[in-house]
């Protein structure tokens, strides 16, 4: 078990050789990590059983069906609460190295405080984490993907101050009963999500703040994160031996034109839906980046704010937060095109005043069943040499990387967006990029948000009308099972 555990973190933490060449056939190092993921609210239902408490996401649909798109919740989902030998069953029928995962932060402590411990979750995922084990998969965990408990959303969530030390208290729990099998931890699931689509936006809580409430939830986010990495590595790192790092998502930002304006928008985008949490984390000088301090501050100032609606770190959180983080986590699926903005000062805060561009995508670009999806892979080995050149290369897990899909178990196209985003992480590779492992989105269908169960991303299909939520593997099953056996790209797809 040692050596595995030193395997894990080798693959991580110590740097490889720069993959050579283009040859005929493309395969990864020989320690290169394929998985698959999904997340607890997305699957496991069983939303209030075991002591488990209500979620955000529990609460929003249940009083709020009309904002999810087919009325549906994830009560039941998956089923995987009951269905975990099964799940684990058929990953090991694909052969993966890895499995990606979260713990349900209500699932542990009902009411989010650590006074009150639930040994029913905490039963679940330790037998979770033994069956992967059991099979040689390496359990990597999300500790928060989303599912804030209900009842510090009453307190104001992510908004409020307070919510960096619960989490903190949160971080302790599971490090305690999970950090002697657990290696790999990510802190957050895409912060640019949850906090623009949720405190800015109309995803779960729903508060419809942006460039305000969004701001508020990025901070006390990066603050969290930065306490947690602290706490393991003064506390646990030297027992557990494990590694702490975020997840960022990065959609690459292509500017409309060669004209010099939309290069510069380019970049304020990714500043933005990048930098906003990369910058703080990966960069040199930390701190938030320097086109957003200037941008929300003057704009704040011309709508008569009194202050910035972005907050400022004290000198103290700055050094806390930079370089918080043993590698960083990468969700990518798409590309959009950036143009430049009007200029035009609305008196309404809002995030898209603040970045100041025009985001649109190529229409002839391919469609997936996600209206903000389209496939661009080469967008993708533009984001990982861009986090290359700015950022110093850290160690990059690709954490998400998958497209949704109309029903069916012929899935074609979707093992032609694996070959052709998998040809071009391949090719940032042989560029110089520094990246470990690759995890599709998802290993079975899952509930997506407020998409419901309209989209499907799934290698499994799963049958929502039957009571055992029956697993069906698809065809990209098949061709992700030789992957992960080969570490190459296959040459057939049945």
């Amino acid at each position: 078990m040692e050596i595995k555990y030193s395997v894990i973190v080798a693959v991580i933490l110590v740097p490889w050789l720069k993959v050579e060449g283009a040859p005929q056939r493309i395969c990864f190092p020989k320690h290169f990590m394929f998985g698959v993921g999904t997340a607890a609210y997305q699957i496991e239902g069983a939303w209030n059983v075991s002591g488990k408490g209500e979620s955000i996401w529990d609460h929003y649909t249940h009083y709020h069906p009309e904002r999810i798109f087919d009325h549906s919740s994830a009560d039941v989902a998956a089923d995987s609460y009951h269905q975990l030998r099964e799940d684990v069953r058929l990953l090991v029928e694909l052969g993966v190295q890895h499995y990606r995962f979260s713990i349900s932060w209500p699932r542990i402590l009902p009411m989010g405080l650590s006074n009150d411990v639930n040994e029913d979750g905490i039963r679940y995922y330790g037998a979770l984490i033994d069956e992967l084990l059991a099979h040689n998969i390496e359990p990597m965990v999300t500790m928060y993907h989303f599912d804030l408990p209900q009842s510090l959303q009453d307190l104001g969530g992510w908004t409020n101050p307070i919510i960096a030390d619960y989490f903190l208290d949160y971080a302790r729990v599971v490090f305690d009963h999970f950090g002697d099998r657990v290696k790999v931890w990510f802190t957050f699931n895409e912060p640019l999500s949850f906090c623009h689509d949720g405190y800015g936006g109309l995803d779960a809580p729903g508060a419809n703040s942006s460039g305000f409430e969004a701001y508020l939830c990025g901070h006390n986010v990066l603050r969290a994160h930065g306490y947690t990495y602290r706490l393991y590595q003064q506390n646990y790192s030297h027992l557990q031996r494990g590694v702490v790092g975020i997840v960022l998502d990065f959609a690459w930002c292509e500017p409309a034109t060669t004209y010099e304006g939309d290069q510069r928008a380019a970049e304020a985008a990714r500043q933005f839906r990048f930098g906003w949490f990369a910058h703080p984390i990966f960069s040199s000088e930390g701190d938030y980046p320097p086109i957003m301090r200037e941008r929300i501050d003057e704009i704040s100032r011309r709508q008569h704010f009194p202050r910035s609606r972005l907050p400022t770190f004290t000198a103290e959180e700055v050094t806390l937060i930079r370089g918080s983080s043993d590698f960083l986590g990468l969700n990518h699926y798409t590309t959009y095109l950036i143009a430049q903005g009007n200029g035009k000062i609305y008196p309404q805060p809002s995030f898209k005043t603040d970045m100041g561009v025009v985001v649109t995508q190529n229409q002839e670009w391919p469609k997936a069943n996600s209206s903000w999806l389209r496939v661009v892979p080469w967008g993708f080995r533009r984001a990982l040499n861009y986090i290359r050149q700015k950022y110093n290369n850290p160690p990059v897990l690709v954490t998400e990387n998958g497209i949704s899909l109309e029903r069916s178990n012929r899935d074609v196209r979707r093992v032609g967006y694996l070959a052709s985003y998998l040809s071009a992480m391949y090719a940032a590779m042989s560029d110089g990029c520094d990246v470990r492992g690759y995890t599709y989105w998802s290993f079975i269908d899952t509930f997506e948000w407020t998409s419901g169960f309209s989209e499907r991303f799934g290698l499994y299909d799963v049958d929502y009308s039957s009571a055992s939520r029956k697993r069906t593997p698809r065809l990209s099953a098949s061709y992700f099972s030789k992957l992960a056996r080969t570490r190459c790209l296959p040459d057939s797809w049945n």
